[in-house]
């Protein structure tokens, strides 16, 4: 059993939401995901879909992924300034929900790595040198075409969230 898959087990919001592979990703979404070895991806959650009931007017956070045994959370959104508030917003939600409601999923988050991650739907209409551009480098929440785990850099000391 992987860890994420046993971390589900034990957090009633997502209890029976593992999914093996990306099976958790919208098929449309599964191509934004590019790893090194597709074999190392143990298993995925659709934390939106799974916590829609308990938290209907909250803006809930897309996906947690588990590869090379590090979980990574990662919302698929479109990446414009007028989108900035919302996904900071599912930020937020998803760094209280690890911490109160799925403690044994937040224990097992990437510690070498950033563990969030903002994967646009499209095109990225933030200038690079903009104040919202400060504001999500910030918040270590800049967003990406696609989720490149090799183009995640290890961080020497990664605080904790």
């Amino acid at each position: 059993m992987t860890p994420l898959r046993l971390a589900c087990s034990n957090t009633k919001d997502v209890k029976d939401s593992f999914c093996s592979g990306l099976g958790a990703l919208q098929k449309s979404e599964r191509m934004k995901i590019k790893v090194p070895d597709t074999r190392k991806i143990s298993g995925s959650i659709n934390i939106d879909e799974s916590t829609k009931e308990r938290y209907p007017n909250a803006n809930r956070w897309d996906y947690a992924i588990e590869y090379d045994n590090e979980t990574f959370f990662i919302e698929i959104h479109p990446a414009t300034t007028n989108e900035i508030k919302t996904v900071l917003a599912k930020l937020e939600w998803i760094k209280l929900w690890l911490c109160n409601e799925a403690p044994a999923i937040n224990a097992i988050k990437s510690g070498r790595r950033n563990p969030y991650h903002w994967v646009s739907t499209g095109v990225i209409a933030i200038l690079p040198n903009s104040k919202y551009a400060k504001i999500l480098a910030q918040a270590k929440l800049t967003p990406v075409k696609s989720w490149d785990y090799s183009k995640i850099p290890i961080e020497e000391k990664r605080r904790s969230d």
